[in-house]
Parts: structure tokens; sequence; C-alpha cells
């Protein structure tokens, strides 16, 4: 039969796409990897630098009241199943120091451990932990801010003796080795000396806690700073 006749040409379409399907399917099926590879990586599959740079950038905006990040609701089903924050930080719990805000980041960004004091016990580095080995968070960053009041406590307790209720004094236990250190200085401003040495010998902990994140900090792979936010300005300045 002749082959422009269209009985074969309706056998070779109908063979052309079976052959075409199949093949697709083929490569389909044995490559899923590779399409998956082509697909964007997650946001904090960056250097620890590069995340700390998106941080300082994004309170930069912040302190000049041109932040970017104001729809809350925008990539909510996207974050259900996973999280892939670019920094995880340690703060304070005061109602004045939200760092979400502060470094203009939004939802799903930051992985953050909160209480009052910024100070860092069992339970917050096992958080740290986390957020290091199964969300590959590649920045931690311990964040201070001035006029805390639960280093001004501190203070007061080993200054002048005052005995807090309840599990206060277990706060004052964590805190109090930062106004000790402090205090041997003898600095003009014993307030803002000892919030740094709090944030310093948080992050020295952090750096060096084993068996898990100084492996990754000694590999480079994770990266651990200070900072404190001034109330005042809203500015984050590292330490």
């Amino acid at each position: 039969m002749c082959d422009l006749c269209p009985v074969n040409a309706t056998r070779l379409s109908r063979r052309g796409l079976l052959l075409g399907g199949a093949a697709l399917a083929g490569m389909a099926a044995m490559t899923p990897k590779a399409a998956w590879s082509q697909a964007a990586a997650p946001q904090n599959a960056i250097s620890p630098d590069a995340a700390l740079e998106r941080l300082m950038e994004g309170n930069a905006r912040y302190a000049a009241d041109t932040s970017a990040n104001n729809d809350y609701s925008a990539g909510r089903a996207a974050r259900v199943n996973a999280q892939y924050p670019i920094a995880a930080i340690l703060s304070c719990a005061d109602a004045r120091v939200a760092p979400e805000l502060a470094f203009d980041q939004g939802p799903g960004d930051l992985f953050v451990v909160r209480v009052a004091g910024n100070f860092l016990n069992d339970d917050g580095l096992a958080s740290f932990e986390y957020a290091v080995k199964y969300l590959n968070a590649p920045l931690l960053m311990v964040l201070g801010h001035s006029n805390c009041g639960a280093v001004g406590a501190t203070i007061k307790v080993v200054k002048d003796g005052v005995t807090l209720p309840g599990h206060l004094q277990d706060m004052i236990r964590d805190i109090k080795p930062a106004v000790e250190t402090a205090e041997k200085a003898k600095p003009a401003d014993l307030l803002s000396a000892s919030i740094a040495e709090n944030v310093r010998l948080a992050a020295h902990r952090l750096e060096t806690a084993s068996p898990i994140l100084s492996e990754y900090v000694t590999s480079g792979k994770v990266k651990v700073v200070g900072a404190q936010y001034d109330l005042a300005t809203g500015k984050i300045a590292l330490l």
C-alpha cells in the first residue's frame, strides 16, 4: 500500500505517538533526581557569610523604615512541609526585640530561640543542634540588646545581694558568669559591658559545643556570630 495513503499516515502517527510517549516516560522514570536538581535550591543553601550579609542588609532596611517583608501569607502553602532558615538566632524574650522584624525577614527565614537574657542552656543548645543538623542553617547568632532587664537584674544580685523569687534564680545563675567577667575589667558602664560579655559567652559555647556544632564550625559549614540590638535606633551591630 502507498506510503502516502491516509491509512499508513494514521498508523505512523499512532506509532510515533506511542514511541514518543514511551521515550518520555522512560526519561522521566530514569532521571527523577536530575529533574529535581534543576529546581530552585533551598534558600539556605548559601554560605554563612552570605546569610550574615542578608541579615545585616535586612536590618539596614528595618532601621531606615523601608522594610520589604510585609506579606506574611505569601508562600504559606510552600512552608507546610519544610523549613529552610538561613540563620538560627538566640534572642532575648524582651517584647521590644523581634528578630524577624529587626532583620526584615519573612516567615520561615529564621529559626529563633528566645529566653530572657539570651543565655544558652542545654535546652537551647539542643535547638541549635537541630537547626544545624536537620535544617541546614548556615549561620548561628546570639543577639543581645541594649538595656537588657535580665542582665540588669543579675547585676543587682551580684552587686547588691538582691534575692529574686521563684525560678528567676535559675536565670540569674546562667547570666551571672558574664556579669562577673565584665566586672573584673571595671568598666564605666557595667550593664553595657555585661550585656556584651553575655553574648560572647553564649557564642563561644555554641562554637565549641560538641559533638555536633563544633564539627560544623570547624569545617566552615557554619559560622557563629554575636550581635547587639539597639532599642533606640533599631540598628544591630556585630560584636
